[in-house]
Order: C-alpha cells, then structure tokens, then sequence
C-alpha cells in the first residue's frame, strides 16, 4: 500500500517533506490527511463546546461498504507499519466497521504514543459507544497531554459512564482551574459534558461537588440547577434555585426551566410561589412576569392573569402576544369593551389579524348585529380560527333565514382532519333540527356515523332521535357510547334522565344517574336528574333536596320547572308559584317551563 496515494497531490512542498518523516512522524502527518480527505478536522471533532463526540460526523460513509481486508501478503510485513494501521483505521471507519477503526487506533495510540492520535483514538471509542476503550485512551491522552483540558474532559465523561465520580471531579477541577474562559463559560460546558450522560445521578455529584468547591460562586449553582433540573432531581434544583432567587436576579430562561421542571413534578403552586419572590427581586423583568401571567391562567386564576396582563401591556404596548391574551381573558371576564379594544389594535397587525378578526366577529355577534360580525368572520384567512369562523357564519345566515346560504356555505367548507369533519356535521345537523328539519339532521348524523365511532355525534343524534320520539335509537346510541367510555357522565345522565322522563323504568333510571353523579357530584344536571327520578319513584320530600342543592348550583329554568312541581305536588302552592314566576321573568319563552305551569296552574 502506497501511503502517496492519499497524500494531496497538490502540494508538492508537503509532500516532499512527509517522504523524509520518521515512521511516527509520517503517521502524525497522514492523520491529518486521512482526517482532511475524510471530510473530518480535529477542530471539527471537539465540537461547540470542544466536549462533544457522539453528534459529530468523524467519518464519511462511501456509497458502498466493502469490508476492510487485513490479509495482506507476508513478505510485505505491513502488520507493524503504523501509517498502514492508520489507513486501516480509517477506511474502517468509512465503512461503518467502527470495531476494526477503535481496535487500529487503540493500537496506534498505544504504540506511538503521539498525544493527536491518542485523542483520535479517544473521540473515536466514544463515538462507537466502546466505552472501555475510550477510558483507556483518554488516559493515555491525558499522560501525553496533561495541560489539555479537552482531555481532562472527556477523561471525565468516561470515568462518570464508568461510575467513578471522584476521579471524575479531580479532572474536571483541574479544568476550572486552569480554564481562562470566563466561569459561566466553564460551569456552562461541564454542566452540558455532564448532562449528555446517562449516568444521570453520579454527573449530578460531580457537579455538586464542584459548586461546593465555589459555595459563592452563583454559576456554579446555575450550572448545578440546571443540571439537576436535566436529571429530573426535584428536591436539589429546588434548594439550588431556591438560594439562587434570594442571591441574584432570575432570567426568564432558567426560571422557565425550573417552572417546567416544577410542573412536571405536579407543584405548580411552588412554580407560583417562586416566581413571585423572583418578581419581588425584579419587578420588571417582562420575561418572568410574562412566565407568572400564562402560569396563571394555566391554573384558570384569569382575573389574576389578567391583571398581569395588564402590566405587562404596559411594560411592552406593541407586544401582539401581550394583547391577544389579554383581550381572551378581557372576554372571559367579561369586560367586552376593553376586549374590543384589544383586538382593534391587533386587527393592525400581521400576524395576529385573523385571530383577532375572529373575536371582533364574536363580539359584534354577542350584540346582535349580524352584518357586521359576518365581516369580520369573513376576513379569517390563514389562520386556525378560519374554520370555526366559517361554522359562525353558517350558523349566522341560519339564524336569519338564510339557511340555503348557511348550507351552501358549510358544503363548500373543506376540514383539515377527523375533528373538523364532526364540526361540520354537528353544526350542519344542528341548524337543521332549529328549522326543525329533523329527517334532514338524522341524515347529515347517519351519514357522519357510517362505520364510525364518534362520541359527540353519538350523543347529539341520540338527543335529536328524543325529540323525534325515537327512544330505541337514543337508548342504543347512549348505550355505545357508555360501553367504550364507562364513566362518561354526560350520557350516563342522559340516558338515566330520558328513563324516568318518558318511561316507567325508574330504577334502572336512577342506576344510571347514580353512576353519574360518582362521576360529577356537583353537576346541577345530575342532580336535577336525581331529584326528578325519585320524584317519579314517589319520593318527594327527598327530590326537594336534590332540586334545591341543582338550583343553587344554577339558576336554570328546567329545574325550576321541577322545583315547582315538587312543591306543587307537596302541596305548598304558594312557594311553587314564586319559584316559577321567578323563572318566567327570566326565561318567558321556556317549553318546558311553560308547560309545566299550564299543566299545573293553569
């Protein structure tokens, strides 16, 4: 093997010289070909952070992989010839027979004795996860390179996958040291060597060692926070953070880690807590008070929120993320002005107009003025409120005797997924059954449902086939529905309501409703639902208290109708009366209220 034949033909000059090299020598110079040709340079290998190895490409793969053959003729003698181990090596490598390239250069490494390969040797038995090999190098690399801090380094890596954290900590203290990078660069990139360790716990004790070395140095106890964070260690990264926030000013990206981390381990209130005595320390940082606003509302504490919000609108006016939250917790609190002004300036921007076209739709729509909601409905576009916008609209020209229009619209609608096909065919079948086309409706139901399971469909054709007077089709489709989803309240209780309601099945009504109310115990339905079948099972005086508990929880004017009857039945008029005037001033145009009145008290 001709080792010219790998030599950058080029360079004459160099060539000339590597002739003249020794054996070791020659090997050193070849390296660095070989390491050019292969598209691969030491620099390279170390990586960003000169720690790294396994994300690093060290060889290219040819096209083909043809395995290396070691046999080659006797009388050459080519066996001990370091320059033939390394091209062996490295075509090996080209291969993806990355065995044969650790075990050549191991040797190499150990018979040369040159610190470069030694290295090679090292960043290569870890690439190949050899983790025996790769310890043995790197000490090898760092007796030939004591000074070297990537050395000591990934000396240490391997020693940690080894378990062996004191000599670990005893290299990575050195490198410390004598590190002339800043100390946050330094504890930055041993908490990242340590953090790409599976050894997740003895990476974590070196590191607690080398903040104890620093007790007043805040990097070391970021870097120990953050890895003890990566680590999934709650107790440490809560005492570390916990120093940290009293010592120095928090940043929105480790107190993001830390909340993640927090809320991962089910504490969300001690996420809120540590937030807050970050925000005392600096009031206006906007990331951190961005972090407690959203952490807010994650725990539906909108007015809280929203009063975040507000400040934060104010540290940062033009922000568009700022305003579009505030003006969905402005509409949530009900403050639809200050909603409308929200999304008035982001209806502006680029980024957020459809979204806010979309609230301004809903907001002209809450008042009832039809024209102008459908405007801003229709300049959704681009944007995943787009879809819901044109559901709006059909439902609006439906409900202004548009419905041909409304139809036309939803057919001509295309969804993005299972979730949007059930959308449009609840709201298609539902403005139907309000023009009171039922036949129409059950058919949009039946064609949605061919084949399918899908549990909002199930449920609203169950409650259409109610008003058709087709019990055994809401008796079946309730039915499957609580045969895949055993503890689903909604049909439990409609199923148990519907049994007493309009059969004589009363028992195994109230089975139903039981098994509903474990469910929700403080569902004004399930309970309205309960005080109703004991009323058909004859118990009046028991339903009393279930229609009381429902009609504190709601003021609906169903269970109004039923609180009414039940007093009416106890004989105490004058009190059903008063519950049912109550209810009519409210709600005049209630059927079943009404009914239940003129049935009654004509």
């Amino acid at each position: 093997m001709n080792p010219r034949a790998v030599v950058p033909s080029r360079d004459p000059i160099w060539l000339s010289r590597f002739i003249r090299r020794s054996a070791v020598a020659r090997c050193r110079m070849l390296l660095i070909a070989s390491l050019t040709l292969g598209g691969c340079n030491l620099a390279t290998l170390r990586g960003a952070d000169q720690t790294t190895v396994g994300q690093t490409e060290l060889f290219r793969s040819e096209a083909e992989s043809t395995p290396i053959r070691q046999d080659a003729p006797s009388d050459l003698k080519l066996d001990d010839d370091p320059v033939y181990k390394l091209l062996v090596a490295e075509f090996a490598g080209k291969r993806d027979q990355l065995p044969l390239a650790v075990k050549q250069y191991v040797d190499l490494a150990h018979s040369t004795r040159d610190p470069d390969i030694a290295e090679r040797a090292t960043r290569i038995a870890l690439f190949a996860e050899d983790n025996t090999a790769a310890l043995a190098c790197a000490k090898l690399w760092v007796s030939l390179a004591p000074t070297s801090l990537d050395a000591r380094q990934l000396l240490a890596a391997s020693l940690i996958r080894h378990g062996e954290a004191d000599a670990a900590f005893e290299h990575l203290k050195y490198v410390l040291d004598k590190d002339r990078s800043s100390d946050s660069n330094r504890f930055h990139a041993i908490a990242s060597l340590l953090g790409h360790e599976e050894d997740a716990r003895t990476a974590l004790s070196v590191m607690e060692s080398l903040a104890a070395t620093r007790p007043k140095d805040t990097d070391a106890q970021i870097a120990f926070a953050l890895l003890a964070m990566r680590a999934d260690d709650v107790p440490r990264a809560e005492k570390a953070m916990n120093k940290l926030v009293g010592a120095v000013e928090i940043k929105a990206n480790l107190a993001l880690a830390y909340v993640a981390m927090l809320q991962k381990a089910g504490k969300s209130p001690e996420a809120l807590g540590f937030l807050e005595r970050a925000l005392d320390r600096s009031p206006d940082d906007f990331g951190l008070r961005l972090l407690y606003a959203r952490l807010l509302a994650d725990g539906r504490r909108y007015e809280d929120a929203r009063v975040q919000f507000t400040r934060l609108d104010k540290l940062s006016p033009a922000n568009g993320d700022v305003l579009y939250a505030l003006g969905l917790l402005n509409l949530q609190a009900g403050k639809v002005d200050l909603a409308e002004r929200n999304f008035l300036s982001l209806v502006k921007t680029e980024d957020r107009r459809s979204d806010a076209s979309f609230y301004l739709g809903q907001i002209e729509e809450s008042r009832g003025k039809t024209e102008a909601a459908l405007a801003y409905y229709k300049a959704v576009s681009n944007s995943p409120s787009a879809f819901p916008a044109k559901l709006r609209m059909a439902a609006l020209l439906a409900n202004n005797n548009r419905l041909d229009d409304a139809r036309a619209l939803l057919a001509a609608s295309k969804p993005a997924d299972a979730g949007e096909r059930t959308q449009l065919s609840l709201t298609e079948a539902e403005i139907l059954t309000q023009h009171e086309r039922f036949e129409e409706a059950m058919a949009v139901y039946d064609r949605a449902l061919n084949g399918i399971y899908d549990m909002p469909l199930l449920y609203n054709r169950a409650m259409l086939a109610e008003r058709m007077g087709k019990l055994e089709l809401l008796e079946q489709d309730l039915k499957t529905i609580i045969e895949r989803e055993p503890d689903n309240q909604q049909a439990l209780n409609a199923l148990g309501f519907t049994l007493a309601d309009r059969t004589t099945r009363y028992e195994e009504a109230r089975g139903y409703i039981e098994r509903a109310l474990k469910v929700g115990p403080r569902d004004f339905y399930v309970l309205d639902s309960m005080g109703w079948v004991l009323f058909k099972l004859g118990k009046v005086s028991e339903s009393l208290t279930w229609f009381e508990q429902a009609q504190r929880l709601r003021d609906d004017p169903e269970v109004a109708a039923h609180l009414g009857e039940a007093l009416w039945t106890l004989g105490r008029q004058r009190e059903a009366r008063a519950v049912w005037d109550a209810a009519l001033r409210k709600h005049p145009k209630e059927p079943k209220l009404m009914a239940t009145v003129k049935r009654l008290a004509p």
